[in-house]
């Protein structure tokens, strides 16, 4: 049965106060404006700090001045393991085994090491499916890569597109795009949530399908880890990355992360691109010749972790663990949708709401369209100490994040729309 809210202060007040995830709000520092914290929509862009990321971060100097080089081994947390501290706090956002997550280099660095290991074209099959309008680096990676192996984008890659008249793609259309392209297919990219929309991909069915069509099947998560909860060793996903700036709250350029499944991370015939961190532990620092990949994503690796830059992602996984995938997406479908009832109260300002609104097929952004006056809108809020995103050429994107924000903040937003004469 659909929740019935109501466009008042006090309901929004109420509903935070039996908010059981509301004291985490209180984990994270707030950008000011004219004295008080912001009302911040921005988390599917830049998360919040968590408070405890210069605890955190202090006691990694501390280590490092007190121990040098030692510090590999005898710190609180030893540098030498220090990606193996988020494997297990990774594996339950994603849903994977711990072997098959690591947290390493920056997103795009991954998924081109990613597809050194995945797309390899071979005769007919050498084309790469994915969705229009995928975020630019996506574009950017995938064109480069064809292009590497001697082909023409134009020819190699498969672009599925809204509909006409609509903003978003339809499942069905990218499951039958997989089938016509049949045996010319080596790989399937989709962008997990799509950065623009907000559209969550049918990542099971379009797993299937790919694999149907003779093809690998990967996917760019940097808009769904710590938004949706996933599946993606049940589902038989060969392989996706992600970053951690977003819904992880790990800083701006914060590491990435990467899964690959167990099928492909423990069978050492699988091609990776060696470098010395992902060598077997156990005989790395006998400096031989001779990549011996040890087990799991963690193979992937190419270079030993950069710890001061994996703090803050340390402490919001902690956060991560604490609050429970599963509840905090209790809270996204509510809060959203509490987000969307608003808005949809808003008829003097000329947008439209192109996230879907099935809750199944999103996290917690909604894209508002605007027609007309979109970048005044979106200034007025900023104005108002309400922190959102605009994307070109008209969209302002919302991001009710369940972490940190509350109904209040909902509501206060809706308020000041409500305000806007343009």
């Amino acid at each position: 049965m659909p929740e019935v809210y109501e466009s008042t202060l006090e309901y929004a007040q109420l509903r935070d106060q039996v908010d059981t995830l509301f004291p985490f709000r209180e984990r994270f520092l707030f950008p000011q404006h004219q004295g008080e914290d912001v009302r911040y929509f921005c988390g599917n862009s830049l998360g919040l700090q968590p408070k405890s990321v210069e605890y955190l971060m202090n006691k990694e100097l501390r280590d490092w001045a007190r121990y040098g080089v030692e510090g590999h081994f005898r710190a609180s947390y030893p540098w030498f393991s220090y990606h193996h501290f988020f494997n297990e706090r990774l594996s339950k956002l994603v849903g994977a085994h711990k072997d098959e997550v690591v947290a390493m280099n920056a997103l795009t660095v991954n998924l081109h090491l990613l597809m050194m290991s995945f797309y390899r074209p071979q005769g007919k099959r050498y084309k790469i499916l994915m969705e229009a309008g995928a975020f630019p680096s996506d574009q950017y990676a995938v064109e480069s890569q064809v292009r590497y192996h001697g082909y023409d984008p134009n020819d190699a890659i498969i672009e599925i597109t809204p509909r006409e008249g609509v903003s978003t793609i339809e499942d069905t259309d990218i499951i039958n795009g997989i089938a016509e392209a049949g045996d010319s297919l080596a790989l399937v990219i989709i962008g997990g949530v799509n950065y623009y929309t907000g559209q969550y991909f049918d990542l099971e069915n379009i797993t299937k399908a790919a694999h149907a069509a003779g093809a690998y099947c990967g996917y760019d998560l940097a808009h769904a880890i710590g938004n949706v909860p996933m599946k993606l060793h049940e589902w038989n996903v060969d392989f996706a990355c992600w970053c951690s700036y977003k819904y992880l709250n790990s800083g701006p350029g914060g590491v990435g992360g990467a899964f690959v499944h167990e099928r492909h991370s423990d069978d050492p015939s699988t091609i990776r691109l060696a470098g010395w961190w992902g060598n077997e532990e156990s005989t790395r620092f006998k400096m031989r010749k001779g990549f011996i990949p040890q087990q799991g994503a963690a193979s992937w690796q190419m270079s030993n972790a950069p710890v001061f830059n994996m703090v803050a992602h340390n402490a919001s996984l902690d956060l991560f663990e604490k609050a429970g995938i599963d509840e905090l997406r209790k809270k996204s479908i509510s809060l959203t949708g509490y987000m969307e009832y608003l808005l949809r109260q808003i008829t003097h300002l000329s947008f439209e709401i192109i996230t879907p609104s099935n809750p199944e097929r999103r996290g917690c952004q909604l894209s508002m369209l605007f027609a007309a006056n979109g970048k005044e809108v979106f200034e007025t809020l900023a104005n108002n100490g309400i922190v959102a995103d605009w994307r070109e050429p008209n969209v302002i994107r919302i991001a009710p994040v369940p972490l940190y924000n509350t109904y209040e903040d909902c509501y206060r937003l809706y308020e000041t729309l409500m305000g806007i004469t343009v």
